[in-house]
């Protein structure tokens, strides 16, 4: 297994491989309830593999939070459309598995994604947009030093309907 990126008291932030396929599959299957209005992870091998294929392009870092207890995957927060130049951006999405809700382990992993983004990754800004009806989501990105900017109408069409978003931003200032 890789190498921890970064290590926070209860999560460690790595870089997928398809050694953890198994895991993440299974807890993703579990987790389908939890997912269904918000996010559609990876739910067998081939999608799983795909996604690690994803993870290797230069505009996007998808990265897996594993619980430093046992090594096995509680959730995933992906960097998106990472725009270099003067811009420095990126967009995050993220989701926790349904068997590790509310332990604290995502808001530890947004903490070191942030820290990853702006320290090694050298970004200036992350964004998220976030349903305004998702306040856990919401919350979590409070948690983590995120700052909301306003309303986007209709801006992601997800299960057929144009959905509103809230947009929320941190800065590495």
């Amino acid at each position: 297994m890789p190498q921890p990126l970064r290590r926070g008291r209860r999560v460690e932030l790595v870089r997928p491989t398809l050694g953890h396929a198994a895991h993440f599959v299974a807890a993703a299957q579990r987790s389908r309830d939890l997912h269904r209005s918000w996010v559609t992870p990876p739910l067998d091998r081939r999608t799983f593999a795909n996604w690690v294929r994803r993870c290797r392009q230069p505009d996007y870092e998808g990265l897996l939070l594993l619980r430093r207890t046992d090594g096995l995957p509680v959730g995933v927060i992906n960097l998106s459309a990472i725009i270099r130049g003067a811009f420095q951006n990126a967009f995050v999405g993220y989701y926790g598995f349904a068997d590790s809700t509310g332990c604290g382990y995502m808001t530890d992993g947004m903490k070191l994604v942030a820290r990853f983004a702006f320290e090694d990754l050298r970004l200036h800004r992350l964004e998220a947009n976030i349903q305004p009806d998702n306040t856990r989501s919401i919350a979590l990105v409070r948690r983590a030093g995120f700052e909301f900017e306003g309303l986007a109408v209709r801006y992601l069409k997800i299960a057929g309907r144009w959905r509103d978003h809230e947009h929320w931003v941190r800065r590495n200032e």
